[in-house]
């Protein structure tokens, strides 16, 4: 049962984690819509087009800052409590360290059950559903089917792209030539397609049928290129990114992948580093605990977002280091995942249990 005491913790850090969610997003917000300048003006893209695009994404940027919100946020309500001794009162009445970091692990899965329904479910769609809007913007003569890849006619080419293996880099692509007549000139298929430097397309593995007359040719070639104004860019929205699928949906992709002997490393990556992030968001807020009771007792609000900050800088640039090199490296991508955040765990429990 929560007494007087824990709700007034409770409150004090929801309250700060809020303002500093705020402070966060609205920079996550500036910044997402300064990297759009770039691409306002091309085809239909407009300034409001860019506003809805960030709009779209701040619910992804909620779940990404969690952790780091959690923990100054927990630092900050916290430090204000011991600054005015509200601490030092509640421990000399019988509250020990493990007692309100009770209370801060309480705040701490309330905020992770949250961003857990967040990230799961709501920012996924959001931020595809950005990305399509965007391309729909940008480029013309481009649609989309579930599952199936994207189609694109550029002149007389018709394009559908397949997986997605890197930014410019596809595991599939089918060509279709046509007539100005609109009848089917020939049909091709590359296992996989690049996109070079120059635009060009580089397709390895190209088998072609070409339809002449009442004849059908067939062409052979390790290597071919085609030349198309076709971008990759959008050529990448027929592929879901697995940190673009919702929950449920990426434990199906794993299913799938593992009953047909394929690779899933990446979505298992996702999958787990998602899960783990969630933990993270709890580990944040405890790790704010034995910082209150230590050499930040006394230190001002400005000392505290800056070791906060520290603290989640390192944090996101570990995470990001094991998302580059999931793929790289021949490690277990479950074990992977759960590096940062399980260090982050370690860290909160040896601290806290040296709190005198």
């Amino acid at each position: 049962m929560f007494t007087i005491l824990d709700r007034y913790i409770l409150r004090a850090i929801f309250g700060s984690v809020a303002l500093v969610m705020g402070v966060l997003l609205t920079l996550g917000a500036l910044f997402i819509f300064l990297s759009q300048q770039d691409d306002i003006g091309v085809g239909s893209y407009t300034n409001a087009d860019a506003l809805w695009f960030v709009l779209l994404n701040l619910p992804q940027k909620a779940w990404e800052f969690l952790p780091i919100g959690g923990l100054i946020g927990a630092l900050t309500g916290l430090g204000l409590l011991a600054r005015g001794s509200e601490l030092t009162v509640m421990r000399a009445a019988g509250l020990s360290v493990w007692r309100i970091a009770g209370a801060a692990l309480v705040a701490g899965l309330v905020l992770a059950i949250a961003g857990a329904a967040i990230g799961g479910t709501v920012a996924p769609p959001l931020a595809q559903m950005a990305k399509q809007q965007k391309a729909f913007g940008k480029f013309s003569n481009v649609s989309f089917v579930g599952g199936g890849g994207a189609w694109v006619r550029d002149g007389d080419l018709i394009v559908n792209v397949e997986q997605q293996t890197s930014d410019n880099e596809f595991g599939g692509m089918v060509v279709y030539r046509v007539m100005p007549d609109q009848s089917l000139a020939s049909v091709g298929r590359a296992s996989s397609a690049r996109a070079n430097s120059t635009g060009a397309w580089v397709l390895n593995g190209f088998n072609e049928s070409r339809f002449e007359g009442d004849a059908v040719s067939a062409r052979r070639s390790s290597t071919t290129m085609l030349d198309s104004r076709i971008d990759p860019e959008f050529l990448g929205l027929a592929v879901s990114d697995p940190s673009q699928l919702d929950t449920a949906a990426l434990y199906r992709l794993i299913r799938h992948l593992d009953s047909n002997g394929l690779d899933n490393r990446e979505p298992v990556f996702a999958f787990w580093s998602r899960v783990a992030r969630t933990f993270a968001v709890v580990f944040g807020v405890l790790l704010a605990v034995p910082f209150v009771f230590g050499s930040l007792r006394a230190a001002g609000s400005g000392a505290r977002t800056m070791v906060g900050l520290l603290l989640g800088i390192a944090f996101f640039t570990l995470q990001s280091a094991l998302e580059n090199g999931a793929l790289v490296f021949d490690v277990n991508p479950v074990l992977l995942a759960w590096v940062p955040a399980a260090s982050m765990g370690v860290l909160t429990a040896v601290l806290i249990s040296r709190v005198r």
